[in-house]
């Protein structure tokens, strides 16, 4: 938690530069399950997740493995919650590097909800600020039941609008969180999680005022790997779009082909069970950040991630034990 005197205390008026794009920990910050400054740390993530929300314990440390190994320090297991924080993050007291959850097609990527893509703007770097039109659009969409069908339609608008508009616009494998993240809106806001209703009420709160509804309870059964698998699986079945990017202009789509055992022909073809295995090789694998680059993650993160999730993955008993290539 935050010292007495730092600025970011509930009830300051201005918020911590590295507070800015990860609103689902923003809202967890007043009620003292995350440091108020936006810089936290994978066990607090995972206590989050679980404590707030009613995430299960594999999916909690899948996702603060994929944050802190992706965008943050996994020695010092730190992490920015926004921003570019590294000489707060950091071991080794470097000045850059560890770009936070807003580091562009690490954990953050093209065809948001409600942010702008990062080549988009305005101005260009701006995929972090709440886009308001964008809420009101998926609003319309959603006609008061943000639900997965309809969900699933407006991540496909969402990606025709990075189509036509964004030239630089790229749709990699690890496209697939997005996916795991809109779930997030029927699965886990609702008051009781999936047992509530995803209602405009409900989405009000969370998306404006980014606060946790009165009177709300969170899920009574844990929102687990195989789960979340099954959604994103379920809501790209509904509307298949081909993975890869444009080329400096748009409407200039190039597949990335064969990319793994799960894709053929620029699409996911594979099962929940496939997702399931893939979001395990996201995490613990370099994978291609745009067209032809792939990311430059440190070996030495990504063996980190991997002995964090080998326990999940391969425990006898595991919510998600599978044989992942």
């Amino acid at each position: 938690m935050p010292w007495p005197e730092h600025c970011c205390q509930p009830q300051c008026k201005r918020r911590s530069a590295s507070l800015r794009p990860c609103w689902t920990c923003l809202l967890t910050s007043p009620q003292q399950f995350l440091s108020h400054d936006g810089i936290t740390t994978f066990t607090e993530l995972i206590d989050m997740q679980q404590n707030v929300y009613g995430v299960g314990y594999d999916l909690a440390v899948l996702l603060a493995v994929l944050g802190v190994g992706l965008d943050g320090d996994p020695v010092t297991q730190k992490l920015s919650i926004g921003c570019d924080a590294t000489s707060r993050t950091s071991a080794n007291g470097a000045k850059s590097g560890e770009l936070g959850l807003d580091g562009h097609n690490k954990f953050e990527g093209d065809t948001s909800l409600t942010r702008n893509d990062y080549f988009v703007g305005p101005p260009p770097g701006n995929n972090f600020l709440f886009n308001y039109t964008l809420f009101q659009r998926m609003s319309k969409v959603c006609n008061n039941n943000c639900s997965r069908d309809q969900l699933s339609l407006y991540r496909y608008q969402r990606y025709q609008d990075s189509l036509k508009g964004n030239g630089n616009f790229y749709f990699g494998p690890k496209s697939v969180l997005l996916y795991g993240a809109s779930s997030f809106l029927y699965q886990l806001f609702p008051s009781k999680g999936d047992q509530g209703k995803p209602d405009q009420a409900t989405m009000n709160s969370f998306f404006i005022p980014e606060k946790i509804p009165d009177n709300w309870f969170s899920r009574s059964s844990p929102y687990t790997i195989p789960l979340v698998a099954n959604e994103i699986f379920a809501q790209y079945e509904e509307y298949p779009v081909a993975f890869g990017g444009n080329t400096g202009k748009p409407n200039s789509f190039v597949g990335i082909g064969q990319n793994g055992p799960y894709f053929s022909n620029n699409t996911f073809t594979g099962t929940p069970q496939g997702v399931t295995c893939l979001l395990y090789q996201i995490a613990t694998e370099n994978q291609p950040s745009s067209l032809g680059v792939y990311s430059n993650v440190p070996i030495d993160n990504l063996r980190w991630a991997a002995s964090k999730l080998n326990p999940i993955y391969k425990a006898a008993g595991s919510p998600c034990p599978c044989k992942c290539p």
